[in-house]
């Protein structure tokens, strides 16, 4: 009989025994380069294939060095994870406990912080390493519930002979990434963890939807706390007269006056009081409130006026934007396809739409939504500098592009029809 990944998956939950047998033979044929009775599943194979370049030993594991007490102390006290540490218990715990299982919160960097649950099991654990402090990312044990999800985000269950070191192949793994809703910042792992025999088919989609619900919990926190901040700056706001934005630690606003509503202002890593250049406000003056800041916009003559841009393509893989001004100077590294839509912009200054935006760079009109998508963050630091309908630049502003000495160099990544042109045939932006 022939079976597949998803035949072994299926088999799992009726015949575990069985399909522990087969997941066995498919990691030793896979690990000694021979042909295995079935392809596991890909996720699975993506991560033998890490924890092998990685040089993690598939027979003989690897027992993780602990953190001191201090260092796990530090790492709970500075975790976002701690506020849904209460919500994990109550939907996990519980059922993991009978069910013979343990439950383990962990970092980002694969570090458990937390672990609870069956007596027996969380003994059992202890003689894997699987303990506080430990560290279990991929490239230390190789695959398994914790670093498995901090590399893919996204809920992964690792089955018998599916993790990579054989110390751990009685073990049933299955965890979910959670994520920080105010930047998509991944804040760890939540992962249930048990004996092979006690494996059950729905532990996959119940973690991560409890993984979805400790999310909503944060989300409702941090709409909790831009609350707080709001009522803080009803007071400073309303003896203002000009434009001012009130923003959190991470950027998202409050409350405004004298201005359209912003959802987000991009804030620098180290921001501090004084005069400041912020991208989408010019110069402002940047005052601390209570969890947040207050930021007053310097009003401006004109959008763009005396404002010089210079996109910088010269180096293979190193491409920036530098914005020059009254009101200040700054530059902001670029990823390929930000470099890519300046350029064009730069190159046809009467402007394209998003439809021939998305013709040049996707070679199809029809991707308009991910033109309009890339060109938001791109407004996101350049604000005011570029209009739309269509997107250019203002037409103000000075722009220079300072192109690679070998024509055939300038973003070699581009299937735009117009750098194509720029790099093979005559013409300069």
């Amino acid at each position: 009989m022939v079976l597949s990944a998803s035949d072994v998956e299926r088999l799992a939950a009726v015949d575990t025994a069985r399909a522990a047998r087969v997941l066995r033979e498919v990691r030793s044929a896979r690990l000694a380069g021979q042909r295995a009775p079935v392809a596991p599943r890909p996720v699975i194979e993506r991560s033998w294939e890490r924890a092998l370049r990685h040089g993690v030993d598939p027979e003989h594991g690897h027992r993780p060095g602990l953190l001191s007490e201090q260092e796990v102390r530090g790492r709970r006290e500075s975790s976002e994870l701690r506020h849904v540490l209460p919500l994990l218990r109550e939907e996990l715990l519980t059922v993991a406990d009978a069910a013979r299982h343990i439950m383990a919160v962990a970092d980002a960097d694969g570090r458990v912080l937390w672990r609870e649950g069956s007596g027996p099991v969380l003994r059992r654990a202890d003689a894997l390493g699987f303990e506080v402090g430990a560290d279990w990312s991929e490239e230390v044990v190789g695959t398994n519930g914790v670093g498995t999800p901090v590399v893919v985000r996204e809920p992964v269950q690792v089955f018998a002979s599916e993790h990579f070191a054989r110390s751990q192949a009685t073990w049933t793994c299955t965890g979910a990434p959670i994520t920080d809703p105010r930047d998509g910042r991944l804040l760890g792992v939540v992962d249930v963890s048990g004996p092979l025999e006690m494996a059950h088919p729905a532990t996959l989609a119940w973690v991560g939807s409890v993984a979805k619900l400790a999310e909503a919990r944060l989300r409702e926190r941090h709409l909790a706390s831009l609350e707080r901040l709001r009522a803080v700056a009803a007071v400073p706001l309303a003896r203002l007269a000009g434009r001012a934005l009130v923003v959190d630690r991470d950027g998202w606003t409050a409350a405004a006056t004298g201005m359209p509503y912003v959802s987000r202002i991009g804030l620098p890593k180290s921001l501090a009081a004084g005069r400041r250049w912020l991208p989408q406000l010019g110069m402002c003056v940047v005052e601390p409130l209570a969890g947040g800041w207050l930021l007053r916009a310097a009003e401006r003559a004109a959008e763009g006026g005396g404002t010089r841009i210079v996109l910088d393509l010269t180096r293979r893989r190193s491409w920036s934007v530098a914005v020059s001004g009254a009101m200040g100077s700054w530059s902001h590294e670029l990823s390929p396809r930000h470099a890519e839509l300046l350029c064009l912009l730069a190159v046809r200054r009467a402007g394209l739409s998003a439809a021939e935006l998305a013709a040049e760079v996707f070679g199809d009109v029809g991707r308009t939504v991910t033109v309009r998508a890339e060109m938001s963050r791109v407004r996101r630091y350049l604000g005011g500098l570029l209009d739309h309908r269509p997107y250019r630049f203002c037409e103000n502003a000075e722009v220079e592009t300072l192109l690679p000495a070998e024509p055939g160099a300038l973003l070699p990544h581009s299937t735009a029809p117009t750098l194509v042109h720029l790099r093979t045939g005559p013409g300069t932006p």
